[in-house]
């Protein structure tokens, strides 16, 4: 015996439709929409999703008597089943349901039919008239609809776009408002074609700037979704095999993925972590906020981000040549060397200008390795990987009296 079918459902008859235009915009996308507590899927995407999820797909009637696979699981699963998504190879779309206030108003403005009054008017009018009436009513229903969208208009914030990105996607409602649970809390979001963004959380500095018409939209959205605003790179690079250039040829990504660590035995428990297999290696990293949003809004390639995140591992000569000292130190007063005390290499710089040295960090085992062994990596590199941070501040900070006395003598 079948089971039933539930019945009609007009939000998500609504829902379908919005589903229906932007698949012909996004036809090879999973499109997510967001139903109160639930995301859904529909039509193939449901069938798809519902197999790479290992959830349950079912018929649901639509307007017109139409029949579509639907399915859905609890938003607050969607940490869990995103990445499940990606890396079943497929780009994924998480969707708004649009305002239905339209329709609403729409529905509200419209006269009521009286059935009873033309049911009257049949009986004593002759059959010629009532064309008359049926033609009135599409007038009607037209001067409602197009009141009720001039006022929507109104209401509406103005749809010129703030900016369009390098992709040429619309940022609009780009606007900073107050937390409601901690009113010294302010965020930033904006919408993308429509998609509202997630809100992050404003420098104080930057709100003040923004308060005072100093900062705009765009260059907040340049500060707080840099990736957004990005050249994405063809879709092909997530399709085919990356190659880099290692120590000894080529070498070929063979998997890349992202996936959220579920053992709470690790340290990293919760986190989104980076997954790499290149050739025997197999290697995992936690994902800085900057290369996810790179790796998800598809501004980086993956070879782009293992030589970021593994180019160490893999004593990529690339890697290295991110890492530069600033102006001002000479690199001959680098030191690398073991210490006598715990055995192992560490390195230093003079900083010159009667600062003195820095501190001696210790160098990892793959950065030793590159720097010994494969000659991938300088000693200025490897100094500036590990003391710029400590170079920059102390460059920064004034000359002690004393210290600038004895310079003069």
């Amino acid at each position: 015996m079948k089971s039933a079918i539930p019945k009609m459902d007009k939000e998500l008859s609504g829902i379908l439709r919005q589903h229906d235009e932007m698949k012909r915009k996004h036809p090879d996308a999973i499109l997510l929409f967001r139903v109160k507590n639930t995301y859904m899927t529909f039509k193939d995407d449901a069938v798809k999703s519902a197999e790479i999820l290992g959830i349950a797909a079912s018929d649901r009637q639509f307007e017109k008597g139409q029949i579509a696979k639907t399915a859905s699981f609890p938003h607050e699963a969607l940490d869990t089943f995103l990445p499940k998504l990606v890396r079943a190879g497929m780009r994924v779309a998480i969707c708004e349901q649009l305002d239905n206030s339209r329709q609403k108003k729409v529905e509200n403005n419209i006269p009521p039919n009286n059935n009873d009054m033309p049911r009257k008017k049949k009986e004593e009018s002759p059959k010629e008239e009532q064309p008359k009436v049926q033609a009135k009513e599409p007038k009607a229903e037209a001067k409602t609809e197009a009141k009720a969208e001039k006022s929507e208009q109104q209401e509406r914030k103005p749809r010129e776009p703030q900016m369009v990105t390098v992709n040429g996607e619309k940022v609009t409602h780009g606007h900073a408002y107050q937390s409601k649970t901690n009113p010294e809390d302010w965020f930033f979001t904006a919408k993308i074609d429509g998609q509202q963004l997630k809100p992050q959380k404003m420098d104080p500095a930057d709100l003040a700037a923004y308060q005072s018409k100093e900062m705009t939209v765009p260059q907040l959205m340049e500060k707080y979704y840099p990736t957004k605003l990005m050249q994405r790179v063809p879709e092909v690079a997530y399709q085919v095999p990356n190659v880099l250039s290692g120590p000894g040829g080529n070498m070929t990504i063979d998997k890349f993925n992202v996936y959220k660590e579920t053992d709470e035995t690790r340290a990293d428990y919760g986190k989104y972590k980076f997954y790499a297999q290149v050739g025997d290696k197999k290697m995992s990293t936690t994902a800085s906020r900057e290369d996810l949003n790179a790796y998800f809004d598809r501004v980086a390639t993956p070879g782009q981000l293992v030589e970021r995140n593994f180019g160490d591992r893999l004593h990529l000569q690339s890697h290295y040549e991110q890492f530069r000292l600033p102006e001002g130190i000479d690199p001959k007063g680098i030191r690398v060397a073991k210490d006598k005390e715990d055995n192992k290499w560490k390195v230093s710089v003079d900083l010159g200008e009667g600062r003195g040295r820095s501190s001696r960090q210790e160098i990892s085992f793959d950065d030793g390795y590159s720097l010994f062994k494969t000659k991938t990596a300088t000693r200025e590199q490897i100094a500036a990987k590990y003391l710029n941070d400590e170079i920059g501040t102390k460059l920064a900070a004034p000359l002690s009296m004393e210290k600038s006395a004895s310079m003069k003598m």
